[in-house]
């Protein structure tokens, strides 16, 4: 940008300094033409004006761009940094890392206490289903149709 801006008073000078020696040119010459100095006075004005009018012009672009970059710098800094994010993420992980260890734990915790409640509901069903065996064979029922008591009158 600042060479773009370093052209403008160059190309000022130079333009001006071709007038000038166009002007010296004419005088040297011996040539006293007052309609042609005065066209050329004229064309010298003309183009200072368009030098100046260009000049204000660049000018003011310019200072629209470093408007538009400090406005981009400042929306810049509010971007929080690669650090940041990544330290973000990790705490993210890390919670959620914590929560499904706790999870899988309570889980794992559910899953023994499930296993030893089928375990003793096995057992007490075997002690029951001995009971049961034992109770049958300890009142046979073919016994049961020989005794007496048990007989009915006919």
């Amino acid at each position: 940008m600042k060479k773009a801006i370093s052209f403008v008073p160059r190309a000022a000078i130079f333009l001006a300094g071709a007038a000038l020696g166009a002007i010296a040119l004419k005088r040297r010459e011996g040539a006293a033409d007052p309609a042609a100095a005065q066209e050329l006075k004229k064309a010298i004005a003309q183009l200072e004006s368009r030098l100046a009018d260009q000049g204000t012009a660049s000018g003011e672009r310019f200072t629209q761009i470093e408007a538009r970059l400090e406005e981009h710098a400042a929306k810049l800094a509010e971007v929080p940094s690669t650090a940041q994010i990544v330290t973000a993420m990790e705490q993210l992980l890390s919670k959620t890392m914590a929560s499904l260890d706790e999870r899988l734990s309570s889980q794992a915790h559910s899953i023994e206490v499930l296993k030893t409640t089928v375990s003793q509901t096995d057992s007490l069903l075997e002690r029951v289903l001995e009971s049961l065996d034992s109770l049958q064979t300890f009142t046979d029922p073919s016994e049961l149709s020989q005794d007496i008591l048990l007989q009915r009158p006919v």
